[in-house]
């Protein structure tokens, strides 16, 4: 008998604020889609593929980060009072330089009488949500920080790209990366673009993205013959034949067929 060993794949903190934050984990729910979802195995796996990366904060913390146009960024962080209540700390002004020339400022401006951390405790705080030198390219770009990075065993690379399936409008499109994190130690980034009057929230709860794994290798596409096509055909018709045989209503009188899922979590055809 063979047995499958799985892929081990490396985990580490955020180096700006080791251990803080949620670890990564896979998740095939999206709360705000339709309840037919929930049987639509497809779309669930989807959801499920790889694994989503939170922000390194914790339960009673959060920032926003905005983009206001004209190269000019507002970035808040916030903490949770006892009484349950969201209260701003500190705000971040960020003014890129004209035309990509000069030096980028950076204005702190406190939101309470009696501040905890001072200006630059306030900035290296900025820097472990934010990468303030990725912003304004292009034009609206906001890089955020993950609390977990990937190490990939040999010839494995990472790709970071938006959480999948969140429906919600309005997104922020983003920048998929693949990095090669078998060698090169990249801290996970998520690029968001902005348009001028938009923002990005950071909770504890909530992931700013979401990461796969996938081998380094070459793909060759190549033609099926008129034997292969003739066994897709038939296994096509024989799938659809059984779906329509094995039939279910939800307790919303939906009407669905689980044959997918039972074969995609059980035996294949064909499989010993």
């Amino acid at each position: 008998m063979t047995y499958h060993v799985p892929m081990e794949v490396r985990i580490y903190s955020n180096s700006h604020r080791p251990g803080v934050g949620l670890q990564p984990k896979r998740e095939p729910q999206r709360p705000l889609l339709p309840q037919h979802a929930r049987h639509c195995p497809v779309l669930e796996a989807g959801s499920a593929l790889g694994y989503l990366v939170y922000p390194p904060l914790e339960e009673n913390e959060s920032f926003h980060i905005e983009y206001q146009g004209d190269g000019q960024y507002r970035f808040m962080y916030f903490i949770r009072t006892p009484a349950g209540k969201w209260e701003g700390i500190f705000a971040a002004n960020i003014v890129l330089p004209v035309g990509s020339i000069g030096k980028m400022k950076e204005e702190v401006e406190f939101l309470v009488p009696d501040p905890p951390i001072n200006v630059q405790n306030a900035l290296e705080m900025l820097r472990t949500y934010i990468v303030p030198e990725d912003l304004g390219t292009p034009p609206g770009s906001v890089t955020l920080r993950g609390a977990t990075n990937f190490q990939t065993p040999e010839g494995w690379d990472t790709v970071f790209g938006p959480v999948l399936n969140m429906i919600e409008r309005p997104i922020a499109p983003m920048m998929v990366i693949r990095v090669e994190t078998d060698w090169f130690p990249h801290e996970s980034e998520f690029r968001y673009v902005l348009q001028p009057g938009e923002g990005l929230p950071g909770t504890h709860s909530m992931p700013i993205g979401q990461i796969f794994f996938v081998k380094r290798e070459e793909v060759v596409l190549k033609d099926c013959n008129e034997e292969e096509l003739e066994a897709i055909r038939a296994s096509k018709k024989e799938f659809f034949h059984e779906k329509a045989a094995l039939r279910r209503t939800s307790a919303y009188g939906l009407e669905y067929s689980p044959l997918y899922a039972r074969r995609s979590r059980g035996d294949k055809p064909g499989k010993s």
